[in-house]
Parts: C-alpha cells; sequence; structure tokens
C-alpha cells in the first residue's frame, strides 16, 4: 500500500479495472469508535459534546463536525487535540462493514485494484485498514466530496462505492461510475437524487453486481 496522503499516476489502456470505496459506513463501521473517541475528547476539554448525535453526521471532514461544538477560530485546535485521542480510543470498536471483505475480495479476484479515498486523514485511516487486515491497493486520506475527485482521477478509478451524497458529488466530478450504499447518514432516494448510478442497500450485495458489470 502507498503513503495513505499520496497518488500515483496510474497505467496505461491495459491498466487493471480500480475500484474506489470510500471509508466510513462504507467498508468499516467507525461510529462506536468514533463516540469513543468524542467522549473523551469532551471530557478533556471540558465541552459538552453530544456524541451519538456527532456519529449520524459521518461523511465531511471532522472539521465540519466540530464547527457545530466550537467558534471557527478553534476548530484547528480541537481537531489537532480530538486526531491526537483517535488511535486510542476509535481503531479497537471499529469493525468492517457487512460485506466490505468480500467486495474487495471480488475486486482483486477479477484481477482488479482496490482503492479507498476518505475524508478522513489518511494515517489514521490507514490504522484502521491494518488492524482490521484489510488494506487496499492504494489509499488517499483528507479529501472530500468533490476533492475526491484529484485521487479517483490520479489512480483511474472508474468505480467510486461510497455512502454519502458527497461521494455521489466526487464519482461526478472524476467521470466514473457511481456505486452508492444506503449504509450512512444518506438514504437510499437521497442517494439517487444526488445523481448515483447504482445504488445497494449495503456492501452484501456488490459481489452480484459486480459480476454483473463486468460480465
Amino acid at each position: 500500500m502507498t503513503s495513505p496522503n499520496t497518488a500515483r499516476t496510474p497505467g496505461g489502456p491495459d491498466a487493471p479495472l480500480t475500484v474506489g470505496f470510500d471509508l466510513d459506513l462504507t467498508l468499516l463501521d467507525t461510529r462506536p469508535g468514533i463516540k469513543a473517541t468524542y467522549e473523551a475528547f469532551a471530557a478533556e476539554v471540558g465541552v459538552a459534546i453530544d456524541a451519538d448525535l456527532a456519529v449520524t453526521r459521518l461523511g465531511p471532514p471532522l472539521e465540519h463536525e466540530l464547527a457545530y461544538w466550537f467558534p471557527q477560530e478553534r476548530v484547528p485546535e480541537m481537531a489537532a487535540r480530538y486526531r491526537s485521542l483517535y488511535p486510542r480510543h476509535a481503531i479497537g470498536p471499529t469493525v468492517p462493514m457487512p460485506g466490505a471483505r468480500d467486495a474487495l475480495r471480488a475486486v482483486h479476484e477479477t484481477g482488479g485494484r482496490t482503492l479507498v479515498v476518505t475524508a478522513k486523514n489518511g494515517p489514521h485511516a490507514a490504522l484502521h485498514m491494518k488492524h482490521l487486515g484489510m488494506e487496499p491497493d492504494e489509499l488517499v486520506g483528507g479529501l472530500w466530496a468533490e476533492g475526491k475527485a484529484e485521487a479517483l482521477r490520479a489512480h483511474g478509478a472508474r468505480v467510486y462505492v461510497g455512502d454519502h451524497t458527497g461521494d455521489v458529488r466526487g464519482a461526478a466530478a472524476a467521470g466514473a461510475l457511481s456505486v452508492a450504499v444506503a449504509t450512512g447518514p444518506c438514504s437510499a432516494e437521497e442517494l439517487r437524487e444526488a445523481g448515483a448510478d447504482v445504488v445497494l442497500t449495503d456492501l452484501t450485495d456488490f459481489r452480484a453486481w459486480w459480476e454483473g458489470y463486468r460480465a
């Protein structure tokens, strides 16, 4: 796996088909760990934060959520403090989403490559994947919504799988097929309205879709 915040130029026309995946609530259920981190963070900084509410809004960068709880000028400082607690509290409780391991396996079984593109910072995303033994071929962190197109284009991804309308927009900006899973904060209807090309209930449906797509 390459460095979590870098991208490389894709190969030529005969290069393996690359499929991109979002992380939070697409591949991994990070809610228990993120909730635990928010609770520890709130106790440390002495600010009341509704951790249960925060984990219903996963998808955008951390700074978006912190702006609900702190003045804008304090957000960078608070983000750094939150991230310092993240490895201790968030990695252990995180589990794969249903079908996630099989979805990555399905791509690899057909000679494809897997790419994770996430708004989460790259080092923490890499820690999650390594801890669960689900290391993708490539991983890029720190990108959100249309910004994800940068990595998708750089790695030649033709498909991007995500759970948020921001992921749909990122796929569209990259000219990639948008495959959405209704496992995050956005409903299937919202994902369709945002322009998703395919909407799956969850990743347990991915293999059957992928086999049809590849046929």
